[in-house]
């Protein structure tokens, strides 16, 4: 054992919410083509002693929690020196004909299995027999370990930028201790840390009414200020209130221990180039396909509400170049527009939103506190949830419909133990409430949907998949009709000069008393209807 470190507020909420029914660990479904001289097996053995020789460079894969007694606080993470890697590292074979379906179904169930909370939180799957020849593979990590970005750089310590996998330097040879952490022992690192968290939690009082004051000072000034047009466009371009409830869908219910899953993935240079020319970003243009998935899949079942959805969609609080492994997010509502039966008036409405929520994380993010005191908060935590799951609560107190997250990934290829990764597929978690997770992580050139469901609320989670590849063709008309608009005015511009000319020169004629020639009319002009007609059936097709 060594030294002992404490879990979080944060962190330790993750471990308390978790139950049966509501699995608190994320993971992804990874493919890989086969490394080189690859004869459809032994890769499962090459990558275990790949893990063995990286485990040292990321503290997720040799620590597990120590649990306070009566559970007064939240856990401390100690180092484990005796990890089975055949029990963190196993295989899988598909049945035949090893279809994508039949890999994301089994995706599903091992992420509906709890992780054993007496080793380290984390396991991995070697997954053969595909059709196509790729290597599937499943990992999961508990979210009390490691939230998105943190788990971008556990990835970091086991892939590689070149099938040849890079020279690690061993670890230091660890010294056995021979003594085990005491109840007493314990009982005073949990009341040491409380007094540290109550002292920072009090450091941060003045910091943050001083930034409550200054953003409402600058309201104020700028309200008095503003003139009515002003004022009017300001309301206008407001985002939705947070504080109101989400309307009823199918996916605000309790949920069961039962998943489906389903993996879409899009051109990644094609979106960011869409979002550019639209001036919106690419978390915009994510929030925008989700959005019109999600109203095309309810609108089909006769489900969609007359009020928009609303998506909780987390913000990370990490410094850039903070790769420490634990939980440093904070969460925000955002309306994702699907009253609006507008294409364009809905990407308006998920961009005011959007930019409402980046105002305030610039305003509130340094003084959002990632950490309080946990003294009881096990107990508090965990009745809570059980109350919230166990009673009808979720059915009517909807914060959320969905929640939807966006990682950034890999921007260059990555190999494993010398096999060369295709796609990034995320596996989050759904809770009581809401039984949806869609999250997105870009790998390379393809930006990678995960899409992770109560199967009881959500059976068909598959058919959103579909939604989703509807709403980038979607996207794609939504886009074209403008610019089809423009080309057609652009090659029109010369010939309607020519013409303007020509009509100016036939009035001088007949002002000097010669008799006008008839003027055949160009064909741009005859065109012009034909062109307003082809872009109202594109916008049609776009709503």
């Amino acid at each position: 054992m060594t030294q002992m470190k404490h879990l979080s507020i944060v962190d330790g909420a993750f471990l308390h919410m978790e139950s049966a029914e509501m699995p608190m660990h994320v993971g992804s479904l990874n493919l890989f083509e086969p490394p080189a001289g690859y004869s459809g097996s032994g890769y499962y053995e090459t990558l275990k002693a790949h893990v063995a020789k990286r485990m040292h460079m990321a503290p997720v894969f040799t620590r597990k929690l120590a649990l306070m007694p009566f559970d007064l606080a939240n856990p401390v993470w100690i180092h484990d020196d005796d990890i089975d890697l055949d029990y963190h590292v196993r295989y899988m074979v598909l049945p035949k004909p090893g279809t994508l379906e039949q890999l994301e179904a089994l995706a599903a169930r091992l992420h509906s299995m709890l992780l054993d909370r007496s080793r380290p939180l984390w396991e991995f799957y070697v997954i053969e027999g595909l059709a196509d020849g790729r290597i599937g593979f499943y990992g999961k990590v508990h979210h009390a370990a490691v939230d998105g970005q943190a788990g971008v750089a556990m990835a970091q310590s086991i892939f590689d930028l070149t099938p040849e996998p890079r020279a690690v330097k061993p670890p230091r040879e660890a010294r056995a201790n021979t003594y085990q952490l005491g109840v007493a022992e314990l009982l005073a690192a949990a009341l040491q840390n409380q007094f540290q968290q109550v002292v920072q939690s009090l450091k941060l009082l003045p910091t943050l009414a001083t930034t409550l004051l200054g953003a409402a000072r600058e309201g104020l000034e700028k309200r008095r200020s503003e003139s009515p047009e002003e004022r009017a466009a300001r309301k206008a371009d407001a985002a939705g209130t947070m504080f109101k409830l989400a309307p009823a869908t199918p996916f605000n219910h309790s949920i069961t221990n039962q998943r489906a899953f389903s993996a879409v993935s899009l051109p990644l240079g094609e979106v960011k180039a869409i979002g550019k020319s639209v001036g919106a970003s690419i978390n915009d243009v994510v929030l925008w396909l989700c959005s019109t998935a999600l109203r095309s899949y309810l609108r089909d079942s006769r489900e969609l509400p007359e009020k928009s959805l609303v998506a909780g969609v987390p913000i990370s609080l990490r410094q850039e170049g903070d790769t420490t492994a634990n939980n440093q997010v904070a969460g925000t509502l955002i309306d994702l527009g699907t009253d609006e039966a507008d294409p364009a008036e809905r990407l308006k409405a998920i961009k005011r939103g959007t930019s409402a929520m980046k105002k305030q994380m610039g305003t509130f993010r340094g003084v959002i506190p990632t950490d309080f005191p946990s003294l009881g908060s096990p107990w508090l935590i965990s009745g809570l949830a059980s109350l919230y799951g166990r009673s009808r609560i979720a059915d009517w107190l909807r914060i959320g419909n969905v929640a939807i997250s966006n990682v950034p990934g890999s921007k260059v290829d990555v190999y494993l133990a010398g096999a060369r990764m295709t796609d990034y597929y995320p596996l989050s978690i759904v809770g009581h409430g809401v039984a949806l997770n869609i999250t997105v992580q870009s790998h390379v050139d393809k930006i990678c949907f995960g899409l992770i469901a109560c199967r009881r609320a959500v059976p068909d989670v598959r058919e959103l998949g579909h939604q989703l590849q509807r709403a980038m063709a979607t996207l794609r008309a939504l886009v074209a009709a403008p610019a089809l608009a423009a080309a057609e005015a652009k090659a029109a511009a010369p010939v309607v000069a020519k013409a303007a000319k020509e009509g100016a020169t036939a009035g001088k004629r007949s002002r000097t008393g010669r008799s006008p020639r008839l003027r055949v009319v160009p064909k741009a002009h005859a065109a012009a209807p034909a062109a307003a007609k082809r872009k109202t059936r594109a916008t049609a097709a776009a709503r």
